[in-house]
């Protein structure tokens, strides 16, 4: 097996929020995630990824949380909420569902992509090249409902990359890289725990365990790679952090309390997570 990996999964402007959280809150029990081997990130993952490879340290990207550092403003209509559902709820065949979505993200008229990379690059405002450490940015192709990973071989920038992932279906329009289009890497699992296979000791954060439909859950994948043999912590929102993210996970108002949660909830489990990482 190879050596570490750290997974980073979507969860939209709170879920982000309270990973970095939870990141920070580890940092300071003295277990350092930024060292993996590998990051593994997906949506919102993806750029908290992009930023900690890139050299961004934890406590900093923590306190931009505190301190209002910039955000996707994305707002999300009832009509956008309900074609959302009906795509991805109308098949209980993963397969006939992902491809349903992918349908229903090429027929929305929602903005141009160019708003799409522009908000990205925003917020990976002094991260534009791929960073020389491993970081594998997941998106789903819409045309076949594949999901694949982009990485510095991939021949793509980064900024397209982790557009591409964050590219939610019916509220973002698919994003066109290497000819083809793109969207949310989380469409089929939010977490992507599984591309960690191969690594010996794996952490996963997942603000948000399992996607809409007949999608696989993260713990689930973690412990299918737990009994091939590897060690697996996977993280999921505790009550605390359930209670600060409220109902709307784009809501920026919360996104201080997700931190605050994330690092709170860092500092009970840190014990566990030491114990997988550091083995």
């Amino acid at each position: 097996m190879a050596g570490t990996a750290l997974v980073l999964g979507g969860g939209g402007t709170l879920g982000g929020a309270w990973e970095i959280g939870v990141i920070a809150g580890l940092a300071e029990s003295g277990i350092d995630l930024s060292d993996a081997d590998t990051v593994i990130g997906t949506s919102a993952g993806s750029i908290i990824g992009a930023r900690l490879t890139s050299g961004v340290g934890a406590e900093e990207l923590y306190e931009g949380q505190l301190a209002g550092a910039p955000v996707i403003d994305v707002t999300v209509t009832p009509g956008q909420t309900a074609r959302f559902l009906w795509a991805a709820l109308g098949s209980r065949d993963p397969q006939r569902s992902v491809r349903r979505l992918a349908r229903a993200a090429l027929a929305s008229r929602t903005v141009d992509e160019s708003v799409v990379l522009d908000s990205v690059g925003t917020l990976l405002e002094g991260v534009g090249e791929w960073p020389a450490r491993n970081l594998w940015v997941t998106a789903v192709d819409v045309l076949t409902g594949a999901l694949e990973v982009f990485d510095a071989a991939a021949g793509v920038t980064l900024p397209e990359a982790v557009a591409a992932s964050c590219a939610v279906p019916v509220v973002w329009p698919p994003v066109s890289v290497a000819g083809r289009r793109w969207m949310d890497g989380g469409s089929r699992s939010t977490t992507n725990v599984h591309l960690a296979r191969g690594h010996r000791r794996i952490i996963a954060l997942s603000p948000i365990p399992k996607a809409v439909g007949p999608h696989p859950n993260a713990v689930a994948q973690g412990e299918e790679l737990a009994a091939e043999g590897a060690d697996v912590v996977v993280l999921t929102p505790d009550r605390g952090t359930r209670r600060a993210f409220g109902r709307n996970m784009l809501d920026p108002s919360r996104r201080s309390d997700a931190a605050r949660a994330g690092r709170a909830q860092a500092a009970a489990c840190a014990e566990a997570v030491a114990a997988a990482w550091q083995a």
